[in-house]
């Protein structure tokens, strides 16, 4: 994996070559190790959207998984208390066989889920980020000495600063976005580009004194935790405080010991982690992930919350949840509250098969990336322009959505667009032996052959997990 050095991964290789290694453990590129006489392929927490590979190759680590383990007669888990739907609709056609494990180990219960409805919250005047029924949650379980996590995805102190005397808002100058406040380092910072400047006492543009901070990250409730709980020891998770070699399992094993009562963290804390004094999970937004313009977020914010939820209550003490929310009839924050994949999958997969998205369809996202705007646009207008000089048959059952402005539009100096090819998926998907992706794939092919420089202007995602 990538915290091993490059000598250390050369010597993980040899060893796993020559056959001293019987079994590997990895991330993402551990898919390619040299085993011989592969017999059993795992991939845990399937779902996950990290398997993807965000830089050429583009490839999904999960599918090359499926690939190679047909290829090598090896048989396949594909695990997850949360599947993809895609991996869930495939299972549900026969394609994969489907195998449930309907309780916790040692048939304990699920934890029991409350949602905190942030409107009501509000209309009380209640101003701090704790509700009711999470602050007095929290409590009970210091009082008897039980542990709690906090889940905020979002790392920082705030999201963005402004000035309420003239509406200046801080920005990223090489990205478009806000820059987020680090108060501890007293820092602005790009979370995308790395760029960094100090925290404005007074506003930059008219040099007002009214600079108000806005949004909640995990720095903020690190410091709100530690004010409404002045006895409760804190620790903080994300990757701002993981930053050195160690660090995280650090934290981990300092929590794990009873050294401090509350973890604060973002997604890291979500899944894998079996903490058995932890009894009270508290999800400080769950409406962070869910509004943004993917269509995969309310399937990301159900895995979310489900995975978080599933770190309490795994000793023998039950467990209970807090969801704090402004939008609590949501079918993903409903579902979760109630531990329903299946009700989840149902509602959604009729949104994806209404609208045409994956599985429905095999999409191509297109980006083209450049210092100039108009140039980055240009070079996908050209591909169009290409495309359509192909005949009419090779563009048959391909819809072209765009160009246009990608929702991150600038990223590190760099103006992005993007368009998208949709097309209905291949009977048979590349990973499970067909030779075709689809005629979306095809077409563009197609446009490459014709016009080879336009490879060298584009970037191109098969099967995107995010279209941001």
């Amino acid at each position: 994996h990538s915290a091993l050095s490059a000598g250390e991964r050369c010597d993980e290789w040899t060893r796993i070559s020559e056959g001293e290694a019987k079994v590997v453990l990895g991330a993402r590129s551990a898919v390619f190790a040299p085993v011989e006489n592969l017999g059993l392929v795992i991939v845990d927490e399937e779902h996950d959207s990290s398997y993807k590979q965000d830089s050429p190759p583009r490839y999904n680590g999960r599918d090359v998984a499926i690939r190679r383990a047909e290829e090598s007669g090896a048989a396949l888990v594909l695990g997850s208390a949360t599947p993809a739907v895609e991996t869930f609709y495939a299972a549900r056609r026969g394609e994969l066989e489907l195998i449930t494990m309907a309780g916790r180990v040692e048939n304990r219960p699920m934890p029991k889920v409350h949602i905190a409805d942030l409107r009501e919250e509000y209309a009380k005047g209640r101003a701090s980020i704790f509700s009711e029924i999470l602050e007095e949650g929290i409590r009970e379980r210091l009082s008897r000495g039980e542990q709690v996590i906090l889940l905020q995805n979002r790392r920082a102190y705030s999201t963005f600063v402004t000035c309420r005397e003239c509406g200046y808002v801080a920005r990223c100058p090489n990205c478009a976005v806000s820059l987020k406040l680090h108060a501890a380092a007293r820092k602005l910072s790009c979370h995308h580009c790395g760029y960094e400047e100090p925290a404005p006492t007074v506003c930059p543009s008219c040099g007002g004194l009214r600079i108000k901070k806005f949004g909640i990250g995990t720095e903020k409730v690190e410091e709100q935790t530690k004010a409404t709980f002045p006895e409760a020891r804190v620790l903080r998770m994300d990757r701002d405080t993981t930053s050195r070699k160690g660090s995280h399992a650090a934290i981990l094993h300092a929590f794990r010991s009873h050294e401090a009562d509350i973890l604060v963290g973002t997604q890291m804390i979500a899944k894998g982690l079996d903490f058995p004094n932890v009894t009270l999970v508290g999800v400080i937004s769950a409406d962070t992930s869910l509004n943004l313009p993917d269509f995969r977020a309310s399937e990301r914010t159900f895995q979310l919350i489900s995975q978080v939820a599933g770190r309490s209550g795994r000793g023998k003490t039950p467990g209970e949840v807090v969801i704090q929310t402004l939008d609590p009839d949501h079918y993903a924050i409903r579902s979760a509250v109630e531990h329903d994949y299946v009700a989840f999958f149902e509602q959604e997969i009729e949104f994806r098969r209404e609208l045409g998205y994956p599985p429905f369809s095999t999409l191509v996202n297109v980006l083209s990336r450049n210092e100039s705007d108009r140039a980055a646009a240009a070079a996908l207008e050209e591909l169009v322009a290409e495309i359509k000089k192909l005949p009419m048959s090779a563009r048959k059952g391909v819809e072209i959505i765009g160009p246009t402005p990608a929702v991150l539009a600038r990223l590190k100096g760099q103006y992005r667009w993007h368009l998208v090819l949709r097309s209905s998926p291949p009977l048979t998907p590349p990973c499970q032996g067909g030779k075709e992706w689809g005629a979306a794939v095809g077409l563009l092919r197609s446009a490459f052959d014709a016009n080879p420089g336009l490879r060298r202007k584009l970037a191109v995602d098969v099967d995107p997990m995010t279209m941001i």
